[in-house]
């Protein structure tokens, strides 16, 4: 806790969308946000808007993709709070197109490459360089934003959901970040820091499309839910509105 007793909460991506939204519920919870965006202007008219709510805001300029950017935010968390609570892992793009037609085989390896590196590997960089902020938490969490598009039970199997959505570059982008899920909560499974993969459903996001089916409020419980585990709460698993998803 912080001086004002409350936990502190890192989202990425959360100067629109699922992100804000995600911001906005915990805020409410009186925890303090910070507002990671790749533009700070933005991000400061969010946390403006947060601020206008009663939420405890920080705007965090936070281009996941840029070393420089998570070296800053790193060194300006530990500076101001000591340490950090919670870390929603939500910065995503969806670069694929013909969706949802399956064009697995034309898919190019630039766009291979820069999927993965918002969707993975900045993950996975920004999760280590926060790591040790982490562990001074008394309970820290980390939500990593996948999809149900990530899981290869129901890709692999006629009939369900997903099984004619194919969108390679973001699917399989998501699909290893459910492996570093697993692999980071069996390191960490002897700590207090607990790992979990947030399948926020199918929100009305710019990336969800016209389509969606879900109200954002309602895409954002998930990650929320997940952020504020109990003690006797799960780790290393994938959940969508508190039920296991198939890996």
């Amino acid at each position: 806790m912080d001086e004002q007793g409350k936990k502190i909460a890192l989202i990425t991506g959360a100067n629109k969308g699922l992100g804000l939204e995600t911001a906005r519920q915990l805020g409410r919870m009186g925890i303090t946000v910070l507002v990671g965006s790749r533009d700070l202007a933005r991000g400061e008219a969010a946390a403006a808007g947060l601020k206008g709510e009663g939420i405890d805001a920080f705007a965090l300029k936070l281009d996941v993709v840029e070393d420089a950017d998570v070296r800053a935010a790193a060194g300006w968390i530990e500076e101001r709070f000591g340490r950090l609570d919670i870390l929603v892992n939500n910065a995503g793009v969806l670069l694929d197109q013909d969706r949802p037609h399956n064009r697995t085989s034309t898919t190019s390896q630039e766009l291979l490459r820069e999927t993965f590196e918002t969707n993975f590997f900045a993950v996975v960089a920004l999760t280590q360089a926060l790591l040790p902020l982490l562990r001074k938490s008394a309970a820290g969490r980390v939500v990593n934003l996948v999809s149900i598009l990530a899981s290869l039970t129901y890709h692999a199997t006629p009939g369900s959901p997903v099984y004619d959505s194919n969108t390679f570059a973001y699917d399989t982008s998501k699909t290893a970040l459910n492996s570093f899920t697993v692999h980071l909560a069996h390191e960490l499974r002897h700590t207090k820091i607990k790992v979990n993969s947030a399948d926020p459903g199918w929100p009305k996001t710019e990336m969800g499309g016209p389509n969606a089916t879900m109200e954002i409020s309602e895409g954002a419980r998930t990650p929320v839910e997940l952020a504020t585990l109990g003690e006797d709460g799960p780790t290393g698993g994938c959940f969508h509105a508190g039920e296991p998803v198939p890996w």
